[in-house]
């Protein structure tokens, strides 16, 4: 995996959601930025989401990533955490229990600087997976 300060910088995002519970797709374009603060990295992404037949929408989503020896510490906004990977895998896996959901990702980095995201959410409310494919902006 990358060093965390490999991630500095402006990312395209081209996101594909399979809803099996839905029987429906979506699409996500966008970009992301990675940016330094005082913790290590504020990540805010923004782009159109289109889920099934509806009309875009804009779309925002933030994390926090941080880095603790050989452990990758993603958390939500508020510092809540949401997940952590070994930092020396190339292909990381973590869990995120959200009650009564699971949520399961898979990170790729063996293309670096092209890397991906799949996440894939089950239980009694969601049964999807989202895929994200993320390039270097520039």
């Amino acid at each position: 995996m990358p060093d965390l300060m490999s991630f500095l910088g402006d990312w395209r995002i081209a996101r594909v959601i399979e809803d099996r519970r839905a029987a429906a797709s979506g699409r996500f374009t966008g970009q992301a930025c990675f940016s330094a603060d005082e913790k290590g990295l504020h990540y805010a992404e923004h782009g159109l989401l289109t889920l099934g037949d509806a009309a875009p929408m804009e779309a925002r989503q933030s994390y926090h990533w941080a880095q603790d020896g050989g452990t990758l510490i993603i958390r939500f906004p508020d510092m809540r955490p949401f997940h952590e990977v070994p930092a020396d895998a190339a292909t990381p896996e973590a869990r995120h229990h959200c009650a009564p959901d699971d949520y399961h990702v898979h990170y790729d980095f063996r293309d670096w600087p092209a890397w991906r995201a799949v996440w894939t959410v089950r239980g009694p409310r969601k049964d999807y997976t989202m895929t994200s494919t993320y390039r270097p902006d520039g």
